[in-house]
């Protein structure tokens, strides 16, 4: 007996999460259920992508993590388990279990209908074959007797910076409840630049240097920091930075030396 993850983007003011639950209880009573988030943004497979990426590894390696945020449902795209060492993913493919770090070990397309609650819809596979599988697995069913092993599974890209001149060229690839920008350069990326000795661009604004904390400037300042996922991000001290400077996913963020620095 191990726990089950859900990662969604169905919100909390309609019932499809607590469905899904009442399946995963129904199937497997006593089984952990956790909820790592349903707030993703509707149909944002790469923001549910980074999220699953980021909080598989702080969760049991035999843990089930469901994650639905699927704008194919219904449609030929494949349902999947796909067993890693840090756990197993169950999700449709459409790169959303893609980003996860670590040795894939198996991918399997689920197919075996014993599996899944009939009829099934066409709209709520959530309820239909991800609770349904993710329950079976949780009490110990093989992923091999869910259905055939395939040979691979869609995948995103995130992009990564670029070369610009003396610096880098990256963008924002995620935004929190905050609005806190979430970029794609890491931070290793920011060791090729002394921290106080660095500027970064986005939007209208120029920060000088990557602070420690949010608090290191005064409210209502933008500041850059190093954030949880180890990824240079640009926030507002005590308030928003997609409000403030109007900047949004897939915006460009420059980081290299001030112009005229040696």
């Amino acid at each position: 007996m191990t726990l089950i993850t859900l990662t969604t983007d169905f919100g909390t003011s309609d019932p499809w999460v607590g469905i899904m639950k009442g399946v995963i209880a129904s199937r497997a009573p006593g089984i952990a259920v956790i909820d790592v988030t349903h707030g993703i943004p509707p149909q944002d497979v790469l923001a549910g992508a980074l999220v699953l990426r980021h909080a598989v590894p702080y969760f049991p390696r035999d843990a089930v993590h469901v994650a639905v945020v699927d704008p194919g449902v219904g449609t030929t795209r494949r349902a999947l388990c796909v067993v890693t060492d840090r756990g197993l993913l169950v999700g449709p493919d459409n790169g959303l279990l893609s980003l996860v770090e670590g040795d894939v070990r198996r991918i399997v397309e689920l197919t075996d209908e014993r599996f899944f609650l009939s009829p099934r819809s066409a709209t709520f596979h959530g309820r239909d074959v991800f609770a349904p599988v993710a329950a079976a697995l949780a009490a110990g069913t093989e992923p091999a007797a869910l259905g055939p092993t395939v040979s691979r599974m869609e995948r995103l890209d995130v992009p990564r910076p670029v070369s610009a001149g003396d610096g880098l060229r990256g963008q924002v690839i995620y935004v929190d409840r905050f609005g806190n920008l979430t970029t794609n350069v890491t931070e290793t990326d920011l060791r090729a630049f002394p921290r106080s000795d660095l500027c970064i661009s986005i939007a209208e604004a120029r920060l000088r240097g990557v602070a420690v904390s949010y608090g290191a400037v005064s409210r209502g300042q933008a500041v850059a920091v190093v954030n949880s996922w180890g990824l240079l991000e640009i926030a507002v001290r005590d308030g928003s930075a997609i409000t403030s400077l109007g900047a949004r996913v897939g915006d460009p963020v420059s980081v290299g030396r001030p112009q005229g620095a040696a």
